[in-house]
Protein backbone atom coordinates (compact mmCIF):
# COMPACT_ATOMS: atom_id res chain seq x y z
CA UNK A 1 0.00 0.00 0.00
CA UNK A 2 2.99 2.38 0.80
CA UNK A 3 3.35 2.14 -3.11
CA UNK A 4 0.81 4.81 -3.70
CA UNK A 5 3.03 7.93 -2.30
CA UNK A 6 5.75 6.68 -5.02
CA UNK A 7 2.83 6.60 -7.85
CA UNK A 8 1.73 10.33 -6.95
CA UNK A 9 3.89 13.45 -7.00
CA UNK A 10 3.59 16.85 -6.86
CA UNK A 11 4.25 20.08 -9.81
CA UNK A 12 7.02 22.21 -8.62
CA UNK A 13 4.62 25.61 -8.88
CA UNK A 14 4.32 28.74 -6.33
CA UNK A 15 1.66 29.00 -3.21
CA UNK A 16 -1.46 30.18 -4.58
CA UNK A 17 -2.74 31.48 -1.25
CA UNK A 18 0.60 32.92 -0.66
CA UNK A 19 0.19 34.81 -4.48
CA UNK A 20 -3.26 35.40 -3.51
CA UNK A 21 -2.57 37.42 -0.54
CA UNK A 22 0.40 39.23 -1.96
CA UNK A 23 -1.19 42.19 -2.67
CA UNK A 24 0.88 42.85 -5.90
CA UNK A 25 -1.11 43.29 -8.66
CA UNK A 26 -1.02 40.47 -10.45
CA UNK A 27 0.99 40.93 -13.55
CA UNK A 28 -1.00 38.95 -16.78
CA UNK A 29 2.29 36.59 -17.34
CA UNK A 30 2.02 35.72 -13.53
CA UNK A 31 -1.22 34.35 -14.22
CA UNK A 32 -1.46 32.89 -17.78
CA UNK A 33 -0.61 29.45 -16.32
CA UNK A 34 -3.77 30.10 -14.39
CA UNK A 35 -6.28 30.98 -17.22
CA UNK A 36 -8.59 28.80 -18.52
CA UNK A 37 -10.45 29.82 -22.23
CA UNK A 38 -13.03 26.56 -21.93
CA UNK A 39 -14.87 28.00 -18.19
CA UNK A 40 -17.90 28.71 -20.15
CA UNK A 41 -18.79 25.73 -21.82
CA UNK A 42 -21.48 24.22 -21.02
CA UNK A 43 -24.59 25.77 -18.88
CA UNK A 44 -23.98 26.39 -14.90
CA UNK A 45 -27.48 25.57 -14.01
CA UNK A 46 -27.60 27.34 -10.30
CA UNK A 47 -31.36 26.66 -9.91
CA UNK A 48 -30.47 23.26 -9.17
CA UNK A 49 -27.71 23.38 -6.92
CA UNK A 50 -30.35 21.82 -4.22
CA UNK A 51 -31.04 18.57 -6.56
CA UNK A 52 -28.06 15.94 -5.72
CA UNK A 53 -29.46 12.69 -4.08
CA UNK A 54 -29.62 12.70 -0.33
CA UNK A 55 -28.87 8.86 1.38
CA UNK A 56 -29.40 8.37 4.87
CA UNK A 57 -27.35 6.13 6.33
CA UNK A 58 -29.22 5.67 9.64
CA UNK A 59 -32.24 4.69 7.53
CA UNK A 60 -29.98 1.98 5.63
CA UNK A 61 -29.56 0.47 8.82
CA UNK A 62 -33.10 1.12 9.83
CA UNK A 63 -34.99 -2.63 8.82
CA UNK A 64 -38.22 -0.69 8.38
CA UNK A 65 -36.77 1.65 5.68
CA UNK A 66 -33.43 -0.46 4.69
CA UNK A 67 -34.79 -1.49 0.96
CA UNK A 68 -36.54 2.31 0.71
CA UNK A 69 -33.19 3.96 0.84
CA UNK A 70 -31.25 1.37 -0.30
CA UNK A 71 -33.50 2.26 -3.89
CA UNK A 72 -31.89 6.18 -2.87
CA UNK A 73 -28.54 5.09 -2.81
CA UNK A 74 -29.02 2.94 -5.95
CA UNK A 75 -30.80 5.82 -7.86
CA UNK A 76 -27.82 7.95 -6.39
CA UNK A 77 -25.13 5.99 -7.82
CA UNK A 78 -26.98 4.93 -11.13
CA UNK A 79 -27.99 8.54 -11.84
CA UNK A 80 -25.90 10.99 -10.30
CA UNK A 81 -22.45 9.30 -9.18
CA UNK A 82 -22.84 11.82 -6.11
CA UNK A 83 -24.95 11.41 -2.74
CA UNK A 84 -25.12 13.57 0.37
CA UNK A 85 -24.59 10.90 2.73
CA UNK A 86 -26.05 11.76 6.49
CA UNK A 87 -26.69 10.46 10.02
CA UNK A 88 -22.75 9.24 8.56
CA UNK A 89 -22.46 8.58 12.53
CA UNK A 90 -18.84 10.01 12.93
CA UNK A 91 -18.86 12.10 15.92
CA UNK A 92 -19.37 15.94 15.66
CA UNK A 93 -16.54 16.59 17.97
CA UNK A 94 -14.23 14.49 15.23
CA UNK A 95 -15.44 17.08 12.73
CA UNK A 96 -15.53 20.11 14.44
CA UNK A 97 -11.89 19.50 15.42
CA UNK A 98 -10.36 18.38 11.69
CA UNK A 99 -12.24 21.57 10.28
CA UNK A 100 -10.54 23.39 13.20
CA UNK A 101 -6.89 22.05 12.22
CA UNK A 102 -7.19 22.68 8.80
CA UNK A 103 -8.44 25.98 9.34
CA UNK A 104 -5.11 27.15 11.16
CA UNK A 105 -3.01 24.54 9.35
CA UNK A 106 -3.75 26.80 6.15
CA UNK A 107 -3.38 30.12 8.40
CA UNK A 108 0.45 29.56 9.34
CA UNK A 109 3.21 31.22 7.82
CA UNK A 110 4.20 29.49 4.03
CA UNK A 111 7.66 28.40 5.11
CA UNK A 112 5.91 26.26 7.97
CA UNK A 113 3.54 24.79 5.65
CA UNK A 114 6.30 23.92 3.21
CA UNK A 115 7.99 21.87 5.39
CA UNK A 116 5.37 19.49 4.48
CA UNK A 117 5.47 19.86 1.10
CA UNK A 118 5.27 16.52 -1.08
CA UNK A 119 8.64 16.35 -3.11
CA UNK A 120 8.04 17.90 -6.77
CA UNK A 121 7.65 15.39 -9.83
CA UNK A 122 8.95 16.73 -13.42
CA UNK A 123 7.23 20.53 -14.23
CA UNK A 124 4.77 19.72 -16.93
CA UNK A 125 3.75 22.26 -19.14
CA UNK A 126 -0.04 22.36 -18.17
CA UNK A 127 -2.66 25.22 -17.12
CA UNK A 128 -2.62 25.22 -13.39
CA UNK A 129 -5.52 24.89 -10.82
CA UNK A 130 -6.21 28.19 -8.51
CA UNK A 131 -5.39 25.90 -5.49
CA UNK A 132 -3.06 24.58 -2.70
CA UNK A 133 -2.92 21.34 -1.26
CA UNK A 134 -1.71 18.55 1.72
CA UNK A 135 -1.74 15.11 0.78
CA UNK A 136 -1.29 12.50 3.04
CA UNK A 137 -1.45 8.50 2.70
CA UNK A 138 -3.37 7.68 5.65
CA UNK A 139 -4.32 3.90 5.65
CA UNK A 140 -3.33 1.51 5.92
CA UNK A 141 -1.43 2.73 9.23
CA UNK A 142 1.92 0.93 8.29
CA UNK A 143 2.11 2.81 4.74
CA UNK A 144 1.99 5.83 6.38
CA UNK A 145 4.76 8.34 5.85
CA UNK A 146 4.92 10.61 8.75
CA UNK A 147 7.32 13.03 7.23
CA UNK A 148 4.75 14.93 5.52
CA UNK A 149 2.18 14.71 9.04
CA UNK A 150 1.97 18.14 10.85
CA UNK A 151 3.36 17.65 13.85
CA UNK A 152 3.82 21.26 15.83
CA UNK A 153 1.52 23.48 14.78
CA UNK A 154 -1.23 23.22 15.12
CA UNK A 155 -0.45 20.31 18.06
CA UNK A 156 -3.43 18.47 17.96
CA UNK A 157 -3.44 17.79 13.96
CA UNK A 158 -1.76 14.99 13.92
CA UNK A 159 -4.79 13.24 16.14
CA UNK A 160 -7.50 15.20 14.44
CA UNK A 161 -6.27 12.86 11.11
CA UNK A 162 -5.77 9.73 12.91
CA UNK A 163 -9.13 10.20 14.58
CA UNK A 164 -11.10 11.20 11.46
CA UNK A 165 -9.71 9.05 9.09
CA UNK A 166 -10.54 6.09 11.44
CA UNK A 167 -14.17 7.01 11.81
CA UNK A 168 -13.97 7.56 7.87
CA UNK A 169 -13.05 3.56 7.54
CA UNK A 170 -16.49 2.56 9.80
CA UNK A 171 -18.13 4.85 7.41
CA UNK A 172 -16.88 3.36 4.23
CA UNK A 173 -17.16 -0.02 5.22
CA UNK A 174 -20.69 0.31 5.99
CA UNK A 175 -20.77 2.22 2.33
CA UNK A 176 -19.37 -0.73 0.13
CA UNK A 177 -21.75 -3.29 2.10
CA UNK A 178 -24.64 -1.35 1.01
CA UNK A 179 -23.57 -0.57 -2.47
CA UNK A 180 -22.66 -4.69 -2.98
CA UNK A 181 -25.89 -4.96 -1.91
CA UNK A 182 -27.58 -2.71 -4.57
CA UNK A 183 -25.03 -4.53 -7.33
CA UNK A 184 -26.60 -7.85 -6.17
CA UNK A 185 -23.06 -9.12 -5.59
CA UNK A 186 -21.21 -10.31 -2.39
CA UNK A 187 -19.55 -7.91 -0.32
CA UNK A 188 -16.41 -9.84 0.18
CA UNK A 189 -15.42 -8.95 -3.26
CA UNK A 190 -15.01 -5.47 -2.28
CA UNK A 191 -13.17 -6.32 0.96
CA UNK A 192 -9.82 -5.22 -0.98
CA UNK A 193 -11.30 -2.25 -3.31
CA UNK A 194 -10.95 0.48 -0.49
CA UNK A 195 -8.13 -0.04 2.08
CA UNK A 196 -6.32 2.62 0.96
CA UNK A 197 -6.78 5.95 2.36
CA UNK A 198 -5.17 9.01 0.81
CA UNK A 199 -6.78 12.17 2.52
CA UNK A 200 -6.06 15.37 0.52
CA UNK A 201 -6.88 19.28 2.14
CA UNK A 202 -7.77 21.85 -0.23
CA UNK A 203 -7.21 25.43 0.42
CA UNK A 204 -9.08 27.40 -2.70
CA UNK A 205 -7.93 31.20 -2.34
CA UNK A 206 -10.42 33.93 -3.60
CA UNK A 207 -9.39 35.55 -7.09
CA UNK A 208 -10.53 38.69 -7.05
CA UNK A 209 -8.59 40.27 -10.03
CA UNK A 210 -10.79 37.18 -12.64
CA UNK A 211 -12.33 34.49 -10.31
CA UNK A 212 -14.43 33.10 -13.42
CA UNK A 213 -11.07 32.52 -15.69
CA UNK A 214 -9.72 30.04 -13.20
CA UNK A 215 -10.55 26.93 -12.00
CA UNK A 216 -9.92 25.47 -7.96
CA UNK A 217 -9.66 22.32 -9.54
CA UNK A 218 -10.18 21.30 -13.49
CA UNK A 219 -13.05 19.21 -14.90
CA UNK A 220 -12.01 15.37 -14.15
CA UNK A 221 -13.02 12.10 -12.65
CA UNK A 222 -12.01 10.11 -9.44
CA UNK A 223 -8.99 8.13 -9.80
CA UNK A 224 -10.35 6.29 -6.41
CA UNK A 225 -13.20 3.03 -5.45
CA UNK A 226 -15.19 6.16 -4.20
CA UNK A 227 -14.58 9.36 -2.40
CA UNK A 228 -15.46 11.54 0.73
CA UNK A 229 -15.89 15.11 0.40
CA UNK A 230 -16.05 17.29 3.76
CA UNK A 231 -16.86 20.89 3.57
CA UNK A 232 -14.74 22.82 5.67
CA UNK A 233 -16.62 25.95 5.38
CA UNK A 234 -19.94 26.20 3.11
CA UNK A 235 -18.70 28.04 -0.11
CA UNK A 236 -20.52 26.74 -2.88
CA UNK A 237 -17.84 25.96 -5.60
CA UNK A 238 -17.97 22.23 -6.66
CA UNK A 239 -20.33 21.68 -9.73
CA UNK A 240 -20.57 18.32 -11.58
CA UNK A 241 -21.79 17.67 -14.94
CA UNK A 242 -24.73 16.90 -15.91
CA UNK A 243 -26.58 16.30 -19.48
CA UNK A 244 -23.89 18.53 -20.75
CA UNK A 245 -24.60 20.92 -17.89
CA UNK A 246 -22.59 22.27 -14.98
CA UNK A 247 -24.66 21.43 -11.49
CA UNK A 248 -23.46 23.20 -8.72
CA UNK A 249 -23.43 20.92 -5.20
CA UNK A 250 -25.34 23.11 -2.33
CA UNK A 251 -22.80 22.04 0.23
CA UNK A 252 -24.53 20.67 3.70
CA UNK A 253 -22.17 21.16 6.70
CA UNK A 254 -24.24 18.02 8.43
CA UNK A 255 -23.48 15.63 5.56
CA UNK A 256 -20.38 13.70 3.86
CA UNK A 257 -20.27 14.09 -0.38
CA UNK A 258 -19.98 10.62 -1.91
CA UNK A 259 -19.08 10.09 -5.63
CA UNK A 260 -18.25 7.33 -7.34
CA UNK A 261 -14.70 6.40 -8.39
CA UNK A 262 -13.15 5.00 -11.60
CA UNK A 263 -12.84 1.40 -9.88
CA UNK A 264 -15.99 1.44 -8.74
CA UNK A 265 -17.70 2.35 -12.25
CA UNK A 266 -15.18 -0.22 -13.55
CA UNK A 267 -16.50 -3.29 -10.65
CA UNK A 268 -20.18 -2.30 -11.64
CA UNK A 269 -19.45 -2.88 -15.53
CA UNK A 270 -20.58 1.04 -15.85
CA UNK A 271 -23.99 0.91 -13.99
CA UNK A 272 -22.26 3.50 -11.13
CA UNK A 273 -21.08 6.32 -13.26
CA UNK A 274 -18.12 8.21 -12.07
CA UNK A 275 -18.90 11.98 -12.86
CA UNK A 276 -16.85 14.43 -14.41
CA UNK A 277 -16.56 17.27 -11.75
CA UNK A 278 -14.64 20.95 -11.24
CA UNK A 279 -14.19 23.48 -8.48
CA UNK A 280 -15.09 26.76 -9.18
CA UNK A 281 -13.09 30.01 -7.78
CA UNK A 282 -15.24 32.91 -5.15
CA UNK A 283 -14.14 36.16 -6.27
CA UNK A 284 -14.29 37.34 -2.15
CA UNK A 285 -14.48 33.99 -0.35
CA UNK A 286 -11.88 31.10 0.59
CA UNK A 287 -13.25 27.51 0.20
CA UNK A 288 -11.73 24.57 2.27
CA UNK A 289 -12.44 20.77 2.21
CA UNK A 290 -11.00 17.97 2.86
CA UNK A 291 -11.42 14.97 0.21
CA UNK A 292 -10.79 11.40 1.42
CA UNK A 293 -9.80 8.70 -1.71
CA UNK A 294 -10.26 5.44 -1.08
CA UNK A 295 -8.55 3.01 -3.31
CA UNK A 296 -7.48 0.15 -3.45
CA UNK A 297 -3.80 -2.17 -2.77
CA UNK A 298 -1.57 -1.67 -5.75
CA UNK A 299 -1.03 -5.10 -6.18
CA UNK A 300 -4.90 -5.75 -6.80
CA UNK A 301 -7.06 -6.24 -10.12
CA UNK A 302 -9.86 -4.61 -10.56
CA UNK A 303 -12.51 -6.16 -13.22
CA UNK A 304 -15.85 -5.93 -14.47
CA UNK A 305 -18.66 -8.45 -11.64
CA UNK A 306 -21.77 -9.17 -14.06
CA UNK A 307 -23.77 -10.88 -11.74
CA UNK A 308 -25.94 -14.02 -12.76
CA UNK A 309 -27.45 -12.12 -15.47
CA UNK A 310 -25.95 -12.15 -19.42
CA UNK A 311 -24.83 -8.65 -19.96
CA UNK A 312 -21.51 -7.14 -22.19
CA UNK A 313 -18.31 -6.59 -20.05
CA UNK A 314 -17.91 -3.12 -21.44
CA UNK A 315 -14.65 -2.57 -19.27
CA UNK A 316 -11.06 -4.55 -19.11
CA UNK A 317 -9.64 -5.88 -16.60
CA UNK A 318 -6.97 -4.49 -15.36
CA UNK A 319 -4.18 -4.27 -12.64
CA UNK A 320 -5.06 -1.44 -10.07
CA UNK A 321 -1.04 -0.10 -10.09
CA UNK A 322 -1.69 -0.23 -13.74
CA UNK A 323 -4.67 1.71 -14.16
CA UNK A 324 -3.14 4.17 -11.22
CA UNK A 325 0.33 5.36 -13.40
CA UNK A 326 -2.28 5.75 -16.40
CA UNK A 327 -4.36 7.52 -14.44
CA UNK A 328 -1.54 9.81 -12.88
CA UNK A 329 0.09 10.62 -15.92
CA UNK A 330 -2.94 12.00 -17.99
CA UNK A 331 -3.84 15.74 -17.38
CA UNK A 332 -6.82 15.79 -15.48
CA UNK A 333 -9.34 15.80 -18.47
CA UNK A 334 -12.26 14.77 -18.61
CA UNK A 335 -12.32 11.02 -18.50
CA UNK A 336 -9.55 9.74 -20.31
CA UNK A 337 -8.20 7.24 -18.12
CA UNK A 338 -11.60 5.66 -17.49
CA UNK A 339 -12.02 5.60 -21.80
CA UNK A 340 -8.77 4.01 -21.89
CA UNK A 341 -10.19 1.10 -19.52
CA UNK A 342 -13.38 0.33 -21.52
CA UNK A 343 -13.39 -2.55 -24.25
CA UNK A 344 -14.38 -0.69 -27.86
Amino acid sequence: SGGWSRIASSLPVRNVQDLAASGEELAAETLARYIRMDIQNGDVLVERSGEVPVVDLGRLFDPQFAEQEAAHLKFACEGWGFFQLVNHGIPEETITDIRNDIRKFFQLPLEVKNAYAQLPGKCKSQTLDWSDMLGILTQPPQARDMRYWPSHQPHTFRKSIEDYSSELMKVSHSIVTFIAKTLNIDPKLMEDKYVSQFLRMNYYPPCKAMADKVLGFSPHSDGSFFTLLLEVNSVLALQIKRHNAWIPVKPNPKALLVNVGDYLEIMSNGKYKNIEHRVTINTNQERMTVSAFHVPSLGVVISPITGITEENILYKTMGVEEYAKLYMSNKLDGKRALDHAKLL
